[in-house]
């Protein structure tokens, strides 16, 4: 689940803030001032990996990023690898100790076997990360930490965060597809085999549709894909014949032109939205009634433009929540933007040393 449209640049030293965020971080690619504790945090997405090293306090010193382009299986792996060893050459002459290097994985880790399933990713079915990190690591004396993105989201989120300093928390991305990490008194909840807050397959709808087998119900509808499938379906309807979605081929309708159509009041993407509105409330009000979190954060690349909808979202979700759980939470949009699944990454690498 990528932060599609939020990755900052810091190829020539330079970070693409927000408000937020800016008083938060050192994104300035610096030397460091003394010896000190670092890790490295890589963040696998749908298209790219990112990686970078950072301190303690989360300050990224040294950036990454690399383009998937079609690999797969072990190509991946060895993009991962030649990355960290790119950032461990770069720290060689500074005054740092990288300690751990921390991995966020979409899809699912299986913490037992360190094999990791991505479905974005030909031949990651039962991919062996842990082993292939550790192979390389360890005798340079680094260790290895692997999580799905869902489980990093979350950890970013709750160490330097809307979320932060939070221990029991959520939260939800919207991108290509739609999960949730879930953090209860201070640890990720990981479900019997690890596939814990696969919210996708969340039943927001009656009755069942064939469609839902391969992505879930909830996704289906609303996550980044979903709102170009369900625009799609749509398009021929004499109910929107007005719309100026119609002028696409639908193989050409994205998400984006969706909520493009959106601000012009275009019929269908109207529709489209306040469903998906309503869903993303029921969803949250699921959510908290479940687990009685401090906050839920909203991130991924739909939220990006779908930020606008936050406070109808708010709304929907008290119509269908327990009533006293929902007056306890607060319900944000995320501030880290495209570097959550990295920093949290980061500080999964962190725990793990406090831990071991």
């Amino acid at each position: 689940m990528e932060f599609e449209g939020y990755m900052p640049d810091c190829w020539m030293g330079k970070l693409y803030e927000t408000q937020s965020n800016r008083s938060r971080f050192s994104h300035n690619c610096g030397r460091y001032k003394e010896k000190q504790m670092a890790v490295i945090g890589v963040d696998l997405g749908g298209t790219k990996a990112a990686a970078a090293v950072m301190d303690k306090e989360g300050q990224i010193l040294h950036r990454e990023t690399g383009l998937l382009e079609h690999r797969q299986g072990s190509e991946v792996g060895r993009l991962i690898i030649d990355q960290v060893e790119k950032l461990l050459t770069a720290v060689e002459a500074e005054q740092a100790n990288i300690e751990a290097v921390g991995v966020s994985v979409p899809g699912i880790y299986y913490a037992q076997t360190g094999h990791v399933w991505a479905p974005n990713i030909p031949g990651w079915e039962e991919y062996p990360l842990q082993t292939e990190l550790e192979d390389f690591l360890k005798p340079q004396g680094i260790q290895a930490a692997i999580d799905s993105d869902r489980a990093c989201y979350i950890l970013g989120e709750t160490w330097l965060g809307s979320a932060k300093g939070c221990k029991d928390a959520i939260f939800l991305a919207v991108g290509t597809g739609i999960g949730a990490g879930i953090m209860v008194d201070g640890n990720i909840l990981r479900g019997y085999q690890d596939i814990a807050g696969a919210i996708g397959w969340l039943a927001l709808e009656r009755p069942f549709e064939q469609e839902y087998v391969g992505c879930g119900c909830f996704e289906y509808h609303a996550s980044g894909e979903g709102i170009a499938k369900v625009a799609r379906s749509l398009m021929d309807s004499p109910a929107y014949a007005s719309s100026n979605l119609r002028s696409l081929r639908p193989e050409e309708l994205t998400a984006q032109h969706v909520f493009e159509a959106y601000k012009a009041d275009d019929p269908l993407a109207v529709h489209v939205l306040d469903e998906c509105v309503e869903l993303w409330g029921m969803a949250a009000a699921n959510l908290v009634s479940l687990f009685n979190p401090e906050k839920i954060i909203f991130g991924g690349g739909v939220f990006g433009p779908a930020i606008q909808f936050l406070d109808r979202i708010v709304e929907e979700a008290h119509r269908w929540a327990q009533p006293i759980s929902i007056q306890q939470v607060t319900i944000e949009a995320s501030t880290l933007g495209g570097d959550a699944g990295l920093l949290g990454a980061g500080s999964l690498a962190l725990r793990y040393i406090r831990n071991k």
